[in-house]
């Protein structure tokens, strides 16, 4: 069983990542008595969290690759699982968004207003395989969209931004590291690159 890094537990939700390499990052929104899971990771103590904050309404599944656990939890829980929506039921309270569409790589994001949070499960990340340790970024552009990264996140100004990879950032951190990431792309592209393999062996 994957091992468990962190549970950080927010007004609307909370956020498990494991403590693995690649720090896999899964969500738990909540939003009138109903909980949405986000590319999830079935670990019992997250899920028993999650299932606390309302009803499981829906799985959403934001990557073509992130099929992690989506399937099993929906059909624990009798809800739909959502891949790659093209549009989401009218009770979730987020707008769904292209973040890249292209062969081998379909990824979604999502933005709850009311909130203002971002969701982007793959092209921006905060583990260490998305950021030079030498900078002090929080956030940093996939290694493999960094000469040319995908333009739609960065429109956003988010007070909480939830990752695929790595821990949530809160607070005004949450816009200055995803601009930072995007100011930084090519910068940091060299220093991302040397990393790689010193990253994979964590």
């Amino acid at each position: 069983m994957p091992r468990l890094l962190s549970i950080d537990e927010y007004g609307f939700g909370l956020t498990w990542t494991l403590d693995e390499a690649m720090q896999r990052a899964s969500h738990a929104l909540a939003h009138e008595g109903k909980v949405w899971l986000i590319d999830p990771v079935d670990l019992p103590e997250a899920i028993d969290k999650a299932t606390q904050l309302g009803e499981v309404a829906g799985v959403i599944q934001l990557l073509d690759r992130h099929n992690r656990d989506g399937k099993k939890l929906a059909e624990r829980f009798g809800v739909p699982l959502h891949q790659l929506p093209d549009t989401l039921p009218a009770d979730a309270p987020f707008e769904r968004f292209d973040v890249v569409q292209i062969p081998k790589w379909r990824e979604v994001g999502l933005w709850w207003p009311e909130q203002k949070a971002l969701v982007v499960p793959e092209a921006v990340g905060t583990g260490p395989m998305f950021r030079p340790s030498d900078t002090g970024t929080a956030a940093g552009v996939h290694l493999f969209l960094r000469l040319r990264p995908p333009s739609p996140p960065r429109r956003y100004t988010p007070e909480h931004l939830l990752v695929g990879h790595g821990p949530a950032i809160h607070g005004p951190e949450a816009a200055d590291a995803l601009h930072a990431a995007y100011a930084r792309s090519l910068k940091d592209f060299p220093r991302v690159l040397a990393r790689l393999p010193f990253a994979l062996k964590g």
